[in-house]
């Protein structure tokens, strides 16, 4: 496994991307594309919202808290956006927190997003109100109903230092193989510890050491089949 010194490379600050194969944006500090080349967005809906059971699970609470490991280009973010404003109903309030080691620009996550029609509102209003220099948690309301946090440095920091009460988890950092430390045990009991009881989460990730980190946390694990022919993806709950 490749493991990556964030001091090094510049913790918290944003890091110089190509732009590989059909646009996509790739990330020379890890060696990997930000997102699936089939679609990265069919892919958030299949692992990530259909993993944790969402919209399902959010209909009539008051508010909802969702964590995530990876901000990326805020793809995730922006599609889960547009399925809440689908079923969502008066007076409910999504938090969506992203723990993201080098945030991108403002025009990189506008040229990333920009290859999907279906979020052009979401991509349109999230690049409009991005900061030109992220740093420290970046809190944005997006509508009375939406709000997004970005918390920009290392995932371990971020999240020991998080309220607890996540109700979901999207753990979408680079793959395992190249970025361990974001799959630590470590880092893996924080995120259990800062989940509600009866709380999820759900991961592309199938590695034998990921699945046997959560469920050292204290998740219970389960094998699903994963996105565009990968053969699995593991989701989980924690026990009530």
């Amino acid at each position: 496994m490749t493991d990556i010194n964030p001091d090094q490379i510049g913790a918290g600050k944003p890091q110089p991307l190509e732009w590989r194969d059909g646009d996509m944006p790739y990330s020379t500090a890890f060696g990997d594309h930000f997102y699936c080349q089939t679609d990265g967005r069919l892919e958030c809906g299949h692992v990530f919202l259909s993993g944790n059971g969402l919209p399902d699970r959010w209909s009539g609470r008051p508010t909802f808290l969702i964590g995530e490991l990876g901000f990326g280009t805020g793809l995730n973010f922006s599609e889960t956006w547009r399925q809440w404003k689908l079923y969502r109903q008066p007076g409910q309030h999504l938090h969506f927190m992203s723990f993201e080691l080098y945030p991108m620009r403002r025009a990189e996550i506008d040229r990333a997003l920009a290859h999907w029609p279906e979020i052009d509102a979401e991509r349109q209003a999230l690049a409009a109100i991005w900061p030109d220099i992220p740093k420290g948690i970046v809190s944005l309301d997006l509508d009375e109903q939406t709000r997004l946090s970005v918390v920009c440095g290392r995932a371990l920091d971020g999240v020991s230092e998080a309220a607890p009460g996540f109700e979901a988890w999207y753990l979408d950092g680079f793959a395992p193989s190249r970025n361990s430390e974001m799959w630590s045990e470590e880092l893996m009991r924080l995120v259990c510890e800062k989940t509600a009881h009866g709380g999820s989460f759900a991961t592309y990730a199938a590695a034998g050491f990921v699945r046997r980190n959560l469920a050292a946390a204290g998740f219970s694990v389960e094998r699903r089949k994963g996105f565009a022919g990968k053969r699995e993806m593991l989701c989980g709950v924690k026990p009530q």
